[in-house]
């Protein structure tokens, strides 16, 4: 379980569908630079429910064919610029969705379901270009009233990463539920930490809520500093300099 961040990173297959976490939530860093080194291509990105700078490196790098996303944004440092172009040239497909409807389509995934019901994106111009999603008529109400089906969105390989796993595979995610979500949902979960602990964290009440067990992981590497330039909760805070750095459109050196 406990491999190489090349071997880890070479577990991801061209023309995967892959799901990665919001810039705020464990984005493994080194292991996308590890994977644009290995020229993967034609991946289809989901976000859940945004991404930024991990998004952007893989368009620049040519590695990705779909990108399924609310948003990819360098936040307060501005638009993410290789994806900005790829959509203006048409060089990627681009399939618009909302914060809701990506969690939602991804807890289907989790749960089993082929596909799951909303209401907030009735009256959206989403529904003119999302052909996959579906309104019908609320099989329960009396009354005209549409809901939107959206397919189970079932990711190959959820890719985060995370301060720690413990020496029997479980990984510390804390708060970030979106982790979670991820793991129950794809069909491989690949995770990059900062350390390995010597300790079960499941033999501390109070932080079991906070653990992905090792049922849910496939693959664990240690990558120090693995987000970088982005932040992970307890550990190190976000380098603002180097995502400025990218966002004016210069190389960040390696940390």
């Amino acid at each position: 379980m406990i491999e190489s961040i090349e071997s880890l990173v070479g577990q991801i297959a061209d023309g995967a569908k892959i799901v990665v976490p919001p810039d705020y939530s464990g984005v493994a860093v080194a292991a996308t630079r590890a994977l644009i080194a290995r020229g993967v291509r034609k991946l289809h990105l989901v976000a859940s429910p945004s991404s930024g700078i991990q998004a952007d490196m893989l368009i620049a790098a040519g590695c990705v064919a779909t990108v399924e996303a609310a948003a990819i944004t360098l936040g307060e440092f501005g638009i993410a610029p290789a994806f900005n172009r790829a959509v203006r040239d048409g060089t990627i497909r681009m399939l618009d969705a909302t914060c809701p409807a990506l969690h939602a389509a991804l807890q289907a995934a989790e749960k089993g379901l082929p596909f799951t019901p909303l209401r907030g994106i009735i009256g959206s111009d989403l529904l003119r270009y999302r052909t996959d999603w579906k309104v019908i008529q609320n099989p329960f109400s009396e009354i005209t009233d549409p809901v939107v089906l959206l397919p189970a969105i079932i990711p190959d390989v959820a890719l985060f990463h995370a301060a720690a796993a413990d020496r029997n595979g479980n990984v510390w995610i804390g708060r970030r539920r979106e982790l979670m979500v991820m793991a129950h949902a794809s069909r491989r979960t690949l995770v990059t930490v900062e350390r390995i602990v010597d300790e079960d964290f499941f033999d501390r009440e109070e932080r079991v809520a906070g653990v992905l067990p090792s049922l849910y992981v496939d693959v664990i590497a240690i990558a120090e500093k693995g987000a970088w330039p982005l932040a992970v909760d307890g550990e190190y805070e976000r380098d603002d300099a180097a995502l400025a750095s990218y966002a004016a459109g210069e190389l960040f050196a390696a940390a």
